[in-house]
């Protein structure tokens, strides 16, 4: 029997988390049916559950997957910056990768950690890369003199945070999206330090 590659297992498992996640956004973690992960995918429940224990594995991979893309951005441009493209993707429903599906994954995160103690306590661990990511942004920030220094930087991750939740809730209850975008300069810009004018 020929061995298979590291890169196809890994290119299967690219391919199981990105069917999934587009059948967990649309159906959401209980609808997510075997067989409608299969349709999602185009593979087999076999292949599915070779890269992946149970339907609980694979979905905190796959928001494990999302939190660390995620704090890939805002290590490199920016929570806002995470919040610009979700507004973005909500517009351009011919992404591969769209932000809508990953607000799906997003918002069962959320309805699950209300609901399901052994999933909150699974995922606080995982849940830290993002506050960290956003910290140490904002440290390298406030270190080049262009973050307000009269709150602390942990203060400032919580403030992002929770103007990303908010995001996040507006977007899930179907709200209109297509102004917000001022809204996210003035977020921008209240974490920003302000400079006095010398006469």
């Amino acid at each position: 029997m020929p061995r298979v590659s590291q890169d196809h297992l890994e290119a299967r498992r690219r391919q199981i988390l990105d069917g999934a996640r587009a059948c967990f956004a649309r159906h959401g973690y209980e609808g997510a049916t075997v067989r409608r992960l299969e349709e999602a995918t185009g593979l087999s429940r076999g292949a599915i559950f070779h890269h992946f224990r149970d339907k609980e594995s694979l979905f905190l991979a796959l928001a494990e997957d999302d939190a660390l893309r995620m704090a890939e951005v805002v290590a490199e441009q920016g929570l806002v910056q995470v919040m610009r493209d979700l507004l973005a993707g909500r517009k351009d429903d011919n992404d591969d990768e769209h932000p809508a599906d990953w607000l799906g994954t997003r918002l069962e995160v959320s309805r699950r950690l209300r609901t399901d103690p052994d999933f909150r306590a699974r995922w606080a661990e995982r849940s830290e890369q993002l506050t960290k990511a956003t910290q140490d942004r904002l440290r390298r920030q406030r270190e080049a003199g262009n973050l307000r220094d009269d709150v602390s930087v942990e203060v400032l991750s919580d403030f992002l945070e929770l103007v990303l939740e908010g995001l996040v809730s507006h977007l899930a209850m179907g709200l209109p999206a297509d102004d917000l975008g001022p809204v996210l300069d003035l977020v921008e810009e209240t974490v920003r330090r302000h400079r006095r004018n010398e006469c």
